[in-house]
C-alpha cells in the first residue's frame, strides 16, 4: 500500500497545526479538547489508505478532528463524574457485617442442632408453624392430630429451644393474619 495520502495529511497537519487548533478551539469551545483531537487525528492519519480520495488535506484533518472530539465527548458522557462517584461511595451498606454473618451462621447451626433433638412430629409441627407459617388447623389436618395437640407440641418445642439456646424463643400460636393480595 502506498502512503501518499498519509504523507500529504502529515505535511498538512504539520504546516497548519496552529490554525487547525485555533479553528477547532472555536468550534469545540475548548483548546485542550481541540489539541487532544488533533493528536488523535495525527495517529489516525497513518491508517488512511490511498483508496480514499483526499482533495483538501486541511479540511479532511479538520473533519476527522471534529469526529474524534465528538466520539470523545460521547465516551466521556458515559463515565461518572467525581461528584457522582462520591455520592455512590457515600451510600451506606445496609448488609450485615462479616461478624454478624458469622454469628448468624453459628446461631442457625445451634438452632438446627436443638431442633434435631426434638421428636420428629414436634420438630415438623414447629417448622410448619414458624418457618412455613401454616395455620394450626392445617397443621392438625396434615398430621392427623387436633389443634390442641399442635399447640401442645409447639409449647414443648419452644420450651426445649429456649433451654438449649439459652434465651427465650418467641412464642406464636395460630396463623399470622392473612395479607390481602393486591393484583
Amino acid at each position: 500500500m502506498s502512503d501518499s495520502n498519509s504523507k500529504a495529511l502529515r505535511a498538512a497537519l504539520s504546516n497548519d497545526y496552529e490554525s487547525l487548533a485555533r479553528r477547532l478551539t472555536r468550534c469545540l469551545g475548548s483548546s485542550d479538547l481541540a489539541r487532544e483531537a488533533l493528536h488523535e487525528t495525527f495517529l489516525r492519519v497513518e491508517q488512511v489508505s490511498d483508496a480514499v480520495s483526499v482533495r483538501s488535506p486541511t479540511d479532511y484533518l479538520f473533519r476527522t478532528a471534529i469526529n474524534v472530539a465528538k466520539d470523545k465527548r460521547k465516551r466521556d458522557s458515559r463515565l461518572l463524574s467525581s461528584a457522582e462517584i462520591a455520592v455512590i461511595c457515600a451510600i451506606p451498606d445496609d448488609g450485615p457485617d462479616p461478624s454478624a454473618i458469622t454469628e448468624s451462621r453459628f446461631e442457625l447451626k445451634e438452632l438446627d442442632k436443638a431442633l434435631s433433638e426434638l421428636p420428629e412430629r414436634r420438630r415438623e409441627v414447629f417448622i410448619a408453624a414458624h418457618v412455613e407459617q401454616i395455620p394450626h388447623s392445617e397443621i392438625a389436618a396434615r398430621f392427623g392430630i387436633n389443634a390442641r395437640t399442635v399447640e401442645f407440641d409447639l409449647q414443648h418445642a419452644i420450651e426445649h429451644l429456649s433451654r438449649r439456646l439459652g434465651r427465650k424463643v418467641v412464642r406464636r400460636f395460630g396463623p399470622r393474619p392473612k395479607q390481602e393480595r393486591v393484583e
